[in-house]
C-alpha cells in the first residue's frame, strides 16, 4: 500500500479543529487515525475537528478519553475515541477492547497513538503534532496515498495550505 504525507501548519485551535473537520468528511467506515504528540500539543483538539466533520451532533462535548479509554459518540458514522496515555505499550490493548473497534462500521481516532505502533493497521492514518509556539502548531499526516490526494484538495480548498 502506497503512502503519502501533507504536512499543515495551524495559527489557532479553530484552524486545527477546520484541518480535522475535513479530515472527517473525508473519513469513512473502518478508518483509523493515530494521533501523536505532547502534552497539550492539540490531539484532543484535532478529534473535536474530525467529530463536527462526522457530523457529530454538536451537543456532545469531544473530550480526551484518558480515564475512560474509549468515548463513544453515535453517527450515521460512530466516532470510536481512544486514549492510550495510561497503557505502557501495545500488549494491553487486548484489556481495553481495541481489536474489537477496527475494521467495524465506525471511525476510530487513537491519542497517544505511538504507544501502541505495532498494533495499528497498515491503513491507518498518523497525524503527528508538533508546538511551534503558544498557538501554532505544525501538523505532519500520513496516510494512504489517495486519500492525502484529496485531503490536499480539500485543504487548498479551504484555504489551509
Amino acid at each position: 500500500m502506497k503512502r503519502d504525507h501533507v504536512t499543515v501548519y495551524s495559527h489557532s485551535e479553530e484552524e486545527t479543529q477546520a484541518i480535522g473537520a475535513i479530515m472527517g468528511r473525508i473519513m469513512t467506515a473502518g478508518d483509523i487515525i493515530g494521533l501523536s504528540g505532547e502534552l497539550g500539543a492539540g490531539k484532543t483538539c484535532i478529534a473535536r475537528g474530525i467529530a463536527k466533520g462526522m457530523g457529530i451532533s454538536r451537543h456532545y462535548h469531544i473530550t480526551s478519553p484518558t480515564f475512560t479509554l474509549i468515548n463513544e459518540y453515535p453517527g450515521k458514522v460512530p466516532l470510536y475515541h481512544m486514549d492510550m496515555y495510561r497503557l505502557s505499550d501495545s500488549s494491553d490493548v487486548n484489556d481495553v477492547g481495541y481489536y474489537d473497534y477496527l475494521g467495524g462500521k465506525g471511525i476510530v481516532v487513537v491519542e497517544w497513538a505511538e504507544k501502541i505502533a505495532d498494533a495499528l493497521p497498515a491503513h491507518a492514518f498518523h497525524i503527528t503534532i508538533e508546538h511551534c509556539d503558544e498557538s501554532g502548531r505544525k501538523l505532519d499526516i500520513e496516510g494512504t496515498v489517495d486519500t492525502i490526494a484529496v485531503l490536499k484538495s480539500k485543504l487548498k480548498e479551504g484555504g489551509l495550505i
